[in-house]
């Protein structure tokens, strides 16, 4: 079975060693100790795979706490009822987080948009104040 150290996790993944020992930190990364006082860690291939899917989590908006649940409930028997209704409430919770912040985002757009048009009207008149100025100058010269 392939192992893995920090280093090449962390290439593979493109982030850092630190993130990855933050992931253990959490309990979610669990690596075996080798060498003089357990200093080096080794990854087996279940440890890649549970860092795989908590930056596919991340990725997705879930908290630490939420990848961690699932990551969980991934490793034991998935077919019992209470296993599958936690992760449908899970994944309910979550849509509705996102479908939130779609509402958000959509409103801010909207009144960003609003200001845009605004901006673009007074620079507008703004040119036309300045050519009547102008004018006027030009008709008070002569």
């Amino acid at each position: 079975m392939p192992t893995y150290t920090i280093t090449e996790l962390a290439e593979e993944f493109a982030i850092t060693p630190r993130a990855i020992r933050f992931y253990e930190d959490h309990g979610i990364l669990n690596p075996k100790r080798e060498g003089v006082g357990g200093r080096h860690r080794v990854y087996p291939a279940r440890e890649r795979t549970r860092l795989k899917l908590t930056l596919r989590g991340k990725r997705l908006g879930f908290t630490l706490s939420e990848i961690k649940d699932l990551i969980d409930m991934y490793e034991s028997p998935k077919d019992t009822q209470p296993q599958l209704q936690r992760f449908l409430g899970l994944l309910q919770h979550h849509r509705e987080k996102l479908e939130q912040q779609r509402e958000d985002l959509e409103l801010t757009l909207s009144e960003i948009a609003a200001h845009e048009e605004e901006c673009r009207q007074l620079l507008v008149e703004g040119r036309s104040r300045s050519s009547v100025t102008k004018t006027k100058r030009k008709a008070v010269a002569a």
